[in-house]
């Protein structure tokens, strides 16, 4: 993800045909889709726990984790919007982001809460995810002028992430998210087999139905709306995830620049948007050569991994001196 945006924000637009440039933009929307991905696995998790609720109450639930998730997007736009004063539009506070992404989306599958257990769940999930993949050359063959811009945005494929076929991620991550508690502690080794057997055929799927002389779309762009490259995405996905599982189970380096990344993704997520896109570092954008970006990206990755570091460093003293100012309170 850092990477690709730096890459779009700092590359000359004469270079982008540079293999360097292509390569770039490919892993960083790989990115996007294990972002989904895992928020989706989060999200399935989180419904699990509340099982034992009423299904109304399993709605309302997930309705609040989408609505946290939607907050944090319009408080992320109007940050960038205040930022970047003098070169942002009205407009930009309506443009739609992953976290936006995210927020409608979970708010359209916290419908999935009301089945009756984890299988149904899976199915359900399964199912919307699919038809959010399959059905996205639909919704950009049809007559959408109607509908206002902004709303557009969301549903048909496009410059922005739309939820046909981008939330097929978090569709899918549901689905696994929900199952993730049946499987025993032992068995994760051959799960994780399956899961990679799995990516291998999905993405030898994609590559196939995209290669094929007919299409059941009277037009579908693989790099925009096609359910071929959602399978070759989701195959990667898999692939990744067992990489993941082998990288913790066998070597587990520690300290692990990944893990302090992960453990405070939103706030490098958050940071270096503005860095990468906002004025910050106004004299990078559009004006570096493919290796000059290389650079860039080692750049910003360091400066994220001392944040990630820092935050893990000092986040215990913060909670620990502000329990110290709570207990001097008089009562």
């Amino acid at each position: 993800m850092l990477q690709g945006h730096v890459f779009h924000s700092f590359t000359r637009v004469d270079q982008r045909g540079h293999g360097l440039y292509i390569y770039s933009q490919f892993m960083g929307g790989q990115a996007a889709a294990v972002f989904l991905f895992l928020t989706g696995i989060t999200f399935g998790l989180g419904i699990d726990r509340r099982a034992d609720l009423p299904p109304m109450r399993r709605v309302f639930a997930a309705l609040k984790r989408a609505r946290y998730l939607f907050l944090l997007a319009i408080l992320f736009r109007l940050q960038l919007f205040i930022t970047g004063w003098g070169h942002t539009r009205p407009g930009d506070l309506l443009q739609v982001d992953v976290l936006n992404l995210m927020g409608v989306t979970t708010a359209l599958l916290s419908v999935v809460a009301l089945a009756p257990d984890r299988a149904a769940r899976f199915r359900w999930a399964a199912l919307a995810g699919a038809l959010m993949a399959g059905l996205a050359p639909v919704i950009t063959d049809a007559d959408t002028s109607a509908i206002p811009a902004f709303l557009r945005d969301y549903l048909v494929p496009g410059v922005w992430f739309s939820i046909f076929p981008w939330g097929a991620f978090l569709a899918f991550g549901l689905a696994c998210g929900s199952m993730i508690p049946e499987v025993p502690g032992d068995a994760w080794s051959r799960v994780t087999q399956w899961g990679a057997l799995c990516g291998f055929a999905l993405i030898l799927l994609g590559i196939y139905c995209s290669q094929l002389p007919f299409s059941i779309y009277p037009s579908a762009e693989f790099w925009l709306d096609s359910p071929a490259l959602i399978a070759c995405k989701m195959g990667t996905t898999l692939l990744l995830a067992a990489g993941a599982f082998l990288w913790t189970e066998y070597l587990n380096p520690a300290p692990s620049f990944v893990r302090l990344l992960g453990r405070t993704s939103l706030a490098v997520y958050w940071v270096h948007i503005e860095l990468v896109y906002g004025n910050t570092l106004w004299f990078f954008k559009e004006r570096l050569q493919p290796w000059e970006s290389v650079v860039a990206c080692l750049g910003v990755i360091a400066a994220m991994v001392a944040m990630s570091w820092a935050i893990h460093r000092f986040r215990p003293a913060w909670k620990s001196l502000t329990a110290r100012a709570n207990d001097a309170q008089p009562a």
